[in-house]
């Protein structure tokens, strides 16, 4: 019968109990952390500046944050800015004025998730970081320079954490399998996925193999393969986060895959994404994005094709739906590139959107009334089918102030690839009729 009194209190996570105690424990980061280099330079120095530690999860952020209070002998307070706001600020200022006058000693405060709290929340610790109260240090899975407002980060030295490599993860994983299951094996191939299934983050991989161990000693197996992994693992884990750094990180890398006119490259990452957890339709209004930015109309059919492809994902759902998706994704890839008409859209806006205000051309008005045709609208105005070639050599459709040198603006350029290559010259030929035009009016 167990004691009243016997300590029953569930064991720390593994990833708890494998925490660094020292800067050489530390594993990963030999960036930051190797020989003459700028963070152990600074623990060895003592004269830690305010810091924002950036990185994707589980490498070590909190670890390195830590280490840094005990090294430096500092009060060391942490404050979520998932559960926190100003209340909690103001209380961990007081904290370390407190500390300060009564035992002279300086405060590390760590702000996990820094890019969660607002501009003001933000706002809220400069006075005690330019003070020296505090040295600040925050800890962010997002780009700091688009996340922490600009007075913050100018305060701060930013460090940017690294996932951490198989190699790396595979020494953590044998520090977990000597302290837990020591007697347990896995065999390569099971360890090659596990090693996969972290994708650089040591908690995750921690938190996996403490559940696998604890499977492998309930079933008295002594070694693992992979039939067993498959029957254990609740569900296959994700490899990023959907609103994450690494999201918009593999977006970026599909666009330019495609750009690239790479397939399997694309394809590699499309995939990568969908695996990933990524809502489909949400990369099918990408894949439409980049028929029309990157291809545009050196092949008309791509924008076709791409929305088709999203239609076909609503009506079949998965996984058919996203092999339509993947056809779309190579189309594009092997499809001719021109962002010719992207480009004349924007330069066109621009122009438009600078200039003032112009009046219609009275051959290109309208004239339903007698009035308006009194007042020469639609005057020589050339009905373009009746011409030649269907095409009303000579006529210009900008407003007049805008032709007066005979020179037109012109914002769509077309590229000499794909179908933009049969385009350029039409439009080559039509200008050629323009000049000769021209040149017969004047000898008239």
């Amino acid at each position: 019968m167990n004691s009243l009194f016997q300590n029953n209190s569930p064991a720390a996570p593994l990833a708890e109990r494998l925490r660094p105690k020292t800067l050489d424990e530390v594993v990963g980061q030999s960036h930051l952390l190797g020989e003459n280099k700028p963070l152990r330079l600074a623990f060895q120095s003592g004269k830690l500046p305010s810091m924002i530690l950036w990185g994707p999860p589980g490498v070590g952020k909190t670890t390195l944050a830590r280490l840094i209070a005990s090294t430096a002998d500092a009060e060391f307070i942490a404050v979520s800015a998932v559960l926190s706001g100003i209340k909690d600020i103001r209380e961990a200022v007081e904290r370390a004025e407190l500390t300060l006058q009564q035992h002279g000693r300086k405060t590390i405060l760590f702000v996990d998730e820094v890019h969660r709290f607002n501009k003001g929340q933000q706002d809220a610790f400069l006075p005690f970081v330019e003070s020296g109260l505090i040295t600040f240090i925050g800890a962010t899975t997002e780009n700091p320079s688009f996340e922490v407002n600009s007075a913050l980060l100018s305060r701060a030295q930013v460090f940017v954490l690294n996932a951490l490599s198989e190699i790396e993860l595979d020494l953590l994983l044998s520090r977990a399998q000597q302290l837990v299951a020591p007697n347990t094996k896995l065999t390569d191939a099971v360890k090659e996925q596990v090693l996969a299934y972290a994708d650089g983050d040591a908690r995750r991989l921690l938190n996996f193999v403490e559940s696998l161990f604890n499977a492998a000693e309930s079933a008295n197996v002594t070694e693992i393969d992979e039939a067993f992994l498959q029957t254990t693992m609740a569900s296959k884990l994700r490899r990023f986060d959907k609103g994450g750094e690494a999201f918009y990180d593999q977006i970026s890398a599909l666009h330019k895959s495609v750009r690239g006119s790479n397939p399997d490259a694309a394809l590699y990452w499309f995939l990568r994404m969908i695996d990933g957890g990524a809502d489909p339709l949400y990369l099918g209004r990408r894949i439409v994005r980049m028929a029309i930015e990157d291809i545009g109309l050196a092949d008309p059919r791509a924008q076709g094709m791409a929305l088709e492809a999203c239609q076909i994902y609503e009506r079949l759902g998965s996984p058919e739906g996203e092999l339509a998706l993947s056809n779309a994704v190579l189309y594009l890839a092997v499809a001719p590139k021109s962002n010719a008409a992207y480009n004349a859209y924007n330069q066109a806006k621009s122009f438009v959107g600078n200039d003032k205000s112009r009046p219609v051309p009275l051959h290109l008005r309208n004239a339903p009334t007698k009035l308006m045709k009194a007042l020469d609208y639609g005057k020589e105005y050339r009905y373009a089918h009746n011409e030649p070639e269907a095409y009303a050599a000579g006529v210009d459709y900008f407003p007049d102030e805008l032709t007066e040198n005979k020179v037109s603006p012109q914002f769509y350029m077309p590229t000499p690839r794909g179908l933009e290559g049969k385009i350029g010259e039409k439009l080559k030929h039509l200008k050629q009729l323009d000049q000769e035009h021209l040149k017969t009016k004047a000898k008239k």
